[in-house]
């Protein structure tokens, strides 16, 4: 039987199963919850809106991966100016969103003003169901995406929007560089940067 909690590239098919996952992964994430206030609905949103970047952003232009209950989101250096959302996953993103669209916008235009310059791996995003949190899967991912980063000699960017997981990537050698707040009534972000090993 393989195992589960081993990485493994993902392919289109495995949308449903990555957004699923990722889903369930967020629900309680205070940016997501912030931006989909509706708990009713914020599955099924959730759910739309990470097959859409998948879909749309990281799994044509970036490294996604998966484990049996879990998935993250990787952008090399080389793919970094193709893996920005085009005008059909703006589009995408906005009937998901609704109104709370321009929030987002406000976020990610914040963050790529404390991107770095220098050539890095960036982790755009990383989650695992919960019921499988504290059982390897996130950190499988997360040594999985690190390692292509140290093969090539080059450091790690990250952004937390949850602070309960920074002492979790502060145990694979990433440092707080930042703390944002895009929104003023909006959850904080914190920035992580990882040197190469």
């Amino acid at each position: 039987m393989p195992n589960i909690c081993t990485p493994r590239a993902a392919t289109p098919g495995d949308a449903e199963s990555i957004s699923r996952s990722l889903a369930r992964a967020f629900d309680d994430d205070p940016l997501m919850s912030w931006l989909l206030p509706d708990a009713a609905t914020r599955g099924e949103r959730l759910g739309r809106y990470f097959a859409t970047l998948f879909r749309r952003q990281y799994g044509p232009h970036g490294r996604c991966e998966l484990t049996g209950s879990a998935a993250a989101f990787w952008v090399p250096p080389e793919a970094r100016d193709k893996a920005v959302p085009d005008a059909g996953t703006v589009h995408e993103l906005m009937d998901i969103l609704g109104e709370r669209a321009l929030l987002l916008r406000e976020v990610v235009e914040q963050v790529a003003a404390h991107t770095p310059e220098e050539p890095h791996w960036y982790l755009a995003v990383i989650g695992a169901d919960p019921e499988v949190r504290g059982r390897g899967h996130g950190a499988a991912l997360l040594r999985s995406g690190l390692a292509r980063a140290d093969a090539a000699g080059l450091p790690v960017h990250l952004e937390s929007s949850k602070p309960d997981n920074i002492p979790f990537y502060e145990h694979f050698g990433f440092t707080v560089s930042a703390e944002l707040r895009p929104h003023a009534d909006g959850p904080a972000l914190w920035p992580m940067w990882r040197p190469a090993q």
